[in-house]
């Protein structure tokens, strides 16, 4: 019963007061126990070895495999013989395995200056800054032996090294030695060259008063 005098309330109130919204927290725990009860842990819980484990099932102890023999990760497939070994059925090569572009000269000379300039010297002479400091001194370039050496002699020598040479395979990339093999040839045909080789506007411009050759390609 109502105190006396008290209004009762009306249906609107009352109905407010049902559809009052709960607190977050109550939504955030609804949540949670769904999520709880869609989970399931099967491959959590299953049995497996981590990385480097240690397993008596395989002969060598270890749970860890090794790949099988003749494996080849994806985009690791090299079946360019002539561009990766710098090679044909065995045999050096003589020829590029790709277009010898002057963008690709410039970036043989830019490779050749950071990576055999310090030996070889700009030109190729063999006088390098470190040699002058007391390390072996390489062949030049320029002697017959290594002018009419193929294009694949160089490649390998730069792959593999050679005498006091350490090789420079993890240093310049594969293209990138083949840039540098192209560069040194524009070094040989430049310390070799007659004025017969120039064509004649290039020709005309470096007999002009003030003017110079050089092998800077940027020129």
């Amino acid at each position: 019963m109502m105190p006396s005098g008290a209004e009762a309330p009306s249906s609107g109130a009352v109905a407010s007061a049902r559809l009052k919204p709960c607190p977050p927290v109550y939504w955030c725990l609804l949540a949670f126990l769904l999520l709880g009860v869609s989970c399931r842990s099967d491959m959590n819980d299953q049995a497996k070895y981590k990385p480097l484990a240690a397993s008596d099932f395989f002969a060598d102890g270890r749970a860890s495999r090794p790949p099988v023999p003749g494996t080849i990760a994806r985009g690791q497939l090299r079946e360019d013989t002539h561009l990766y070994t710098g090679r044909v059925d065995g045999v050096l090569v003589t020829t590029f395995p790709f277009p010898v572009t002057r963008d690709v000269l410039h970036r043989g000379q830019e490779r050749y200056n950071i990576y055999c300039a310090p030996c070889h010297d700009r030109v190729g002479n063999g006088n390098g800054m470190v040699v002058r400091r007391g390390y072996k001194q390489p062949p030049s370039l320029h002697i017959d032996r290594l002018r009419d050496a193929p294009a694949g002699h160089f490649y390998d020598v730069i792959t593999n090294g050679l005498g006091a040479m350490p090789d420079y395979s993890v240093q310049v990339p594969v293209r990138d030695r083949w840039a540098i093999i192209a560069y040194i040839r524009a070094l040989q045909l430049s310390q070799r060259a007659t004025p017969a080789d120039v064509p004649p506007d290039q020709l005309r411009k470096m007999q002009e008063p003030g003017k110079g050759s050089g092998n800077n390609l940027s020129k």
